[in-house]
C-alpha cells in the first residue's frame, strides 16, 4: 500500500483548498521549525537523568 502520484496530487489539492495558497509556505515553515526543535530535544539528555546521575555519584563512597 503505497502512495502514488494521483493520491499525492489529491492530498495536495485538498490542502490547498483548506488552507489557501498564501498560507501554505507559513505552515511549511512552522512544520520545519517543529521538526528541528523535536530533533534537538531528542539529542539533549533529559534533566531527570542528569539529576539521577549526580545523586548516584554523591551516594557512592570515595575510596
Amino acid at each position: 500500500m503505497g502512495l502514488g502520484l494521483p493520491e499525492i496530487l489529491i492530498v495536495l489539492l485538498i490542502v490547498i483548498l483548506l488552507f489557501g495558497a498564501k498560507r501554505i509556505p507559513g505552515l511549511a515553515r512552522g512544520i520545519g521549525k517543529s521538526v528541528t526543535s523535536f530533533k534537538a530535544g531528542m539529542r539533549e539528555e533529559p534533566e531527570d537523568e542528569k539529576v539521577e546521575e549526580e545523586s548516584e555519584t554523591e551516594k557512592k563512597p570515595s575510596q
